[in-house]
């Protein structure tokens, strides 16, 4: 009989804390929808925390244009290739004015190196992440072969539902062509755990990419880390559209947040099709963000 008391107990006990967990759960989908209500455009999000693996989105199955946050992935392929030993970190490319984006286009390369440029491959990724330089991702797509392999190489991973299409050349040439640049929230919660987990990438090339992925600024820190305490670590990449009759097609920012006690949350907040003002986009990241972070904190 006391055994059975006991058993009883114990399902009681377990059946409130899966019944109070999805109660929390809901509670922080609920804020993610009340949150989209407030912004004149479409919001996805998705939030994932890497260690346990309990994910909570809303629209983190819809599509998104991903503007600057594919230099993330095509940074990865590259690093890859260098542990592969198809390239070197030190190897020196040749950059021709002619493979300058065009002005509407952000390119600190451009902008500095007036007749062309020979950079290391080193350089060029901390052009393409850390200060999200055009023309360095589209030399990157160059000797990684295209757009289409560097997809594919994304695809292998197990991560389908991201389309690299296109380089910043074309895109900076005709607004509508980023949608052909998509993403998922979720996929891309995939593609940071794959790449925080450690198992693509060699720990040199993970330690470069997380560097570049962390620099602080007043531009980088009003999205995902908006919000969050100052002290927080965040290793991150954003993306933005250029705002065209009051219309942004993309504002983005997706990395990964280190809590607390020390476990790590992916987040992907994307923003398209917009009418609000970048102040207002760029809080409600902030606010669904900081909503995540506060959800999983009391959590653990």
């Amino acid at each position: 009989m006391k055994r059975n008391i006991g058993i009883k107990i114990n399902l009681l006990i377990l059946t409130l804390l899966i019944s109070n967990q999805v109660n929390c759960q809901n509670t922080l989908e609920r804020h993610f929808e009340q949150i989209a209500d407030t912004i004149k455009g479409n919001i996805g999000i998705s939030a994932l925390h890497i260690e346990t693996g309990e994910s909570i989105s809303f629209n983190g199955d819809e599509k998104f244009p991903m503007q600057s946050v594919y230099k993330f992935p095509i940074a990865m392929v590259m690093l890859h290739q260098i542990d592969n030993e198809k390239f070197s970190l030190g190897d020196t490319i040749e950059i021709k004015k002619a493979e300058f984006i065009p002005q509407a286009g952000h390119s600190p390369i451009r902008d500095k190196y007036l007749s062309g440029a020979n950079l290391t491959i080193k350089e060029i990724l901390e052009y393409n992440v850390s200060q999200s330089d055009g023309t360095a991702c589209d030399v990157l797509l160059r000797l990684l072969g295209g757009a289409e392999k560097v997809q594919k190489s994304i695809h292998d991973l197990g991560v389908k539902n991201i389309a690299i299409s296109t380089t910043e050349m074309v895109q900076v040439a005709n607004d509508t062509i980023q949608y052909q640049n998509w993403s998922t929230p979720i996929a891309m919660n995939e593609l940071l755990e794959i790449f925080y987990e450690g198992d693509y990438l060699s720990k040199e090339s993970q330690d470069l990419l997380l560097a570049y992925m962390s620099i602080s600024n007043k531009w980088f820190d009003r999205r995902i880390k908006g919000l969050l305490p100052e002290e927080t670590e965040l290793a991150h990449k954003t993306g933005t559209a250029r705002t065209y009759n009051g219309l942004t097609r993309a504002t983005n920012d997706a990395g990964i947040i280190t809590l607390p006690d020390g476990s790590h949350l992916a987040i992907t907040v994307f923003i398209s099709d917009s009418y609000d003002s970048q102040t207002k986009r760029e809080m409600t990241i902030a606010r669904a963000s900081k909503e995540a972070y506060d959800y999983w904190t009391r959590k653990n």
